[in-house]
């Protein structure tokens, strides 16, 4: 009678097909047998703690799913999952919050792994007004903020570019995640509409000075506002909410935004 594969063994080998990885590649970095290596992946042979978290150390395993493999492997998982309110991440909240202030007068954002909204600056706050206030209900999901024909899809001048650009950035998450969530937003944002100012296709975008990255561009009453983004993230995070959390910022990309931006700030 054949053993059934483990649940572990099933989750490692569709973590490293994800990662376009072969058994004797992953076994070399991780320097195991390929036979171990396929012994573990058809259930032949249990993972060891250690095995599991060598091997998706190797494969840069998201920490809530190392966690799902160690219990799929009879384990206990490591990883502690704790709301970002919680005691033990206080000194990481107010670091976020320091980034987040400091970077005033220009927008700034902490998200989770869904691009649910955690916290905010002033300036960001700014930015959204306008948006239908149903879609700045808690849960607020930024993606759908910005590309829902309520939100500011209306006022991105160039829309189509920051729409790629975000579709993009998404279906590099899913790739490296999996996750079923991120997998819905995909799908809902390639829903929407592309707004009638844009002129759908006949209208080209704005040139990008200097072409070095794709910019967010907002009309606003003092005139267009555009911004270059930038993403950051706890590197030695060992909390799995904590290693979940992005800070995005804005810069101007020009004079005339961070001119506007000061006033704008300052009048407030």
């Amino acid at each position: 009678m054949l053993k059934k594969p483990s649940p572990a063994g099933d989750l490692l080998r569709d973590w490293r097909q994800r990662r376009r990885l072969s058994q004797l590649a992953l076994a070399a970095d991780a320097e195991i047998s390929q036979r171990h290596l396929s012994f573990v992946e058809s259930g032949r042979s249990l993972p060891s703690r250690e095995m599991v978290l060598k091997l998706t150390e190797h494969l840069a395993v998201p920490l809530r799913e190392r966690n799902a493999i160690l219990v799929a492997a009879g384990f206990a998982p490591i990883y502690r999952n704790r709301s970002l309110d919680a005691p033990e991440l206080t000194a990481a909240r107010a670091a976020i919050g320091r980034i987040l202030d400091g970077h005033d007068p220009h927008p700034a954002l902490a998200i989770d792994r869904h691009w649910t909204l955690l916290l905010s600056n002033r300036a960001l706050r700014l930015l959204l007004t306008g948006v239908a206030a149903r879609l700045l209900k808690a849960p607020v999901n930024v993606l759908r903020v910005s590309l829902h024909p309520e939100g500011l899809a209306g006022r991105i001048l160039n829309f189509r570019a920051w729409r790629n650009h975000i579709l993009k950035r998404l279906a590099h998450e899913i790739e490296i995640s999996a996750d079923p969530a991120l997998v819905s937003l995909m799908e809902e944002l390639r829903s929407y509409p592309v707004p009638p100012q844009t002129g759908g296709s006949r209208r080209p975008d704005p040139p990008i000075n200097g072409d070095i990255a794709v910019p967010l561009i907002l009309a606003s009453d003092v005139g267009p506002l555009s911004f270059l983004s930038t993403t950051t993230v706890f590197g030695t995070a060992v909390d799995v909410t904590l290693s979940e959390v992005t800070i995005e910022a804005f810069f101007p990309a020009d004079v005339e935004t961070a001119g506007a931006m000061a006033q704008w700030i300052n009048a407030s």
